[in-house]
């Protein structure tokens, strides 16, 4: 954990693997980091199509997770980007972007002229 974090209050951290936060990471109130997944015991019957899969998870520095968003195991959220509120992220999320959505996907770019309220 860098320098100058902040984990909101009912923040849920899987911590199966390693969470990595760089220097000044927000992450907001009721979020989930998951860094596995597992449908159950080895004999459950969907474990052969869904096998165990865990994954660092890893907030590059000054990046912001909103609100009861969802991170899956093996993401990376890119510096200084924002993960809107809600959005369940399942891939990498670039440097410098607004993503939001179930899945997120990428909304703009934060340019160092753009400000995300207008």
């Amino acid at each position: 954990m860098g320098n100058k974090c902040f984990i909101g209050d009912e923040t849920l951290i899987d911590l199966h693997n390693f969470v990595v936060l760089e220097d000044h990471v927000t992450i907001a109130q009721r979020v989930t980091i998951l860094t596995h997944t597992n449908v159950g015991y080895s004999d459950h019957p969907l474990q052969k199509y869904f096998p165990k899969f865990s994954k660092t998870v890893t907030f590059k520095k000054g990046c912001v997770i909103g609100a009861s968003s969802t991170v899956l195991p093996g993401v990376t959220i890119g510096t200084q980007s924002f993960v809107a509120a809600g959005s369940v992220v399942t891939k990498n999320v670039p440097d410098r972007v607004l993503v939001a959505g179930v899945p997120a996907k990428i909304i703009r770019k934060i340019s160092r002229a753009s400000r995300l309220v207008k």
